[in-house]
């Protein structure tokens, strides 16, 4: 499903709210997104502007398992088997008209009072270097002209095909999920993350000016100009403000957009940015555990970040595979800060079940690993030169030989249907 597709599926279902009073894309309309972060919404009326603003796009597992047309249970085998089986996507023609190269006549929200001036926050970058093949990433980009950018560029895939001499670039907004996951992985710089999506649901491409890009609802071609800009403040993935960097500067020389495009907003530090971050590091845990020992299930939390907290469910079958899970773990996903580590009765996305294996399965002086390694540069507690910090892993899972009488809640006594005892 292309975005549209997707929010025709949502409507269906009855998982969009609409906005249809005037709203402003200065603080209003995100003020909302915050207030209805777990609901998809559509604002039809955006204060001088004719494109409506969809929002909260995937806040949730189920909306990523409807966009990808699969069950929730089944995302992390998904995303597992389109990492180790990515298909490259076809080239088809599209429908793309062009418009004038204004930024300020696109709805690009202005988040926060602190942000350093207006946003894109779910632009993709697609990128092309003659030997590596085709790179997709998130990037998030502070207006600075009417057809000036400045991206924020970690030192990755990315960075490494400017470096190797990359000038242009195609800059994609409004795309379907399976790009959206797909360009939130994190693969070797060979791997074309378009043909991961490509793997997670059909994804079709088309070629603009030679640039091969999504079937986005709007294509930026851009160019890098040489130049560096302050970039920020911007509210990061922990709730916090990002420092202020000096960054690359890119011109944007043509915009292409779909009939009647609609713009696609990403709250940062909301739930789709959280969902959109640490789901795709759950496959990494889940292959690097599952070397070590019976692996059920990961969660990376919203409560950590998305980032720096990590649940996993093991079948234990060793008395060290609570401690080895650990291990794994902190090697699937570097940034993790603390791991919690559960039986696989404990339903690792109620955060009170995780609690309470921690309450009566789990003892500090016997369960912790502790160590120091370099962490996460969005952990703002973190030593910010060296970005040293204190991980830990905590093993909650039954002591070995004791699995039985004495840690495990009982079952219902009866199976009962509360339908034949509650009237309306």
């Amino acid at each position: 499903m292309e975005l549209r597709e997707f929010i025709d599926e949502l409507e269906k279902r009855k998982m969009v709210k609409h906005v249809r009073r005037k709203v402003n894309p200065k603080y209003e309309i995100s003020t909302i997104m915050k207030m209805l972060e777990q609901e998809t919404i559509l604002f039809e009326n955006v204060e001088a502007h004719s494109m409506p603003v969809v929002a909260n796009l995937c806040p949730t597992r189920k909306h990523v398992a409807i966009g990808l047309g699969i069950r929730e249970e089944d995302i992390i085998p998904k995303m597992i088997d389109a990492i180790n089986k990515p298909i490259e996507p076809e080239i088809v023609d599209a429908n793309y008209k062009t418009m004038e190269v204004d930024l300020t006549k696109i709805p690009i929200l202005t988040y926060y009072p602190f942000d350093g001036g207006p946003y894109i926050a779910s632009g993709i970058v697609i990128a092309n270097d003659r030997e590596y093949g085709l790179n997709a990433s998130f990037h998030r980009a502070m207006v600075i002209d009417k057809d000036k950018l400045v991206l924020r560029i970690l030192e990755r895939d990315f960075d490494a095909y400017i470096k190797r001499g990359l000038k242009e670039f195609a800059f994609c907004i409004g795309n379907s999920i399976p790009v959206l996951l797909g360009s939130a992985i994190s693969v070797p710089v060979n791997v074309n993350e378009l043909a991961i999506a490509n793997a997670l649901a059909k994804t079709e491409c088309t070629n603009l000016d030679g640039h091969i890009v999504p079937k986005a609802e709007i294509v930026m071609l851009c160019e890098l100009t040489g130049e560096f800009h302050d970039e920020g403040p911007f509210l990061d993935l922990t709730e916090t403000p990002d420092i202020v960097r000096k960054q690359r500067v890119a011109r944007v020389k043509k915009i292409y957009i779909r009939e009647n495009p609609v713009y696609h907003a990403l709250l940062p530090g909301g739930l789709e940015h959280k969902v959109l971050m640490g789901m795709p590091r759950e496959p990494t845990i889940y292959i690097e555990v599952g070397k070590v020992c019976d692996v059920k299930d990961v969660y990376i939390t919203p409560g950590g970040c998305s980032w720096l907290h990590a649940i996993v469910s093991i079948r234990k079958k060793d008395a060290d595979d609570g401690r080895k899970a650990i291990e794994a773990a902190f090697r699937g996903h570097h940034s993790v800060k603390h791991v919690f580590v559960v039986d696989e009765d404990i339903d690792i996305h109620n955060p009170h079940d995780v609690e309470w294996a921690m309450a009566t399965r789990f003892q500090g002086k016997e369960d912790i690993i502790m160590k120091e390694e370099k962490g996460s540069s969005l952990d703002p507690s973190a030593d910010p030169n060296t970005r040293m910090t204190t991980k830990i892993g905590f093993d909650l899972t039954i002591p070995f030989g004791h699995q039985g009488k004495g840690f495990r809640k009982p079952e219902l006594p009866l199976k009962l249907n509360l339908e034949d005892y509650i009237e309306d």
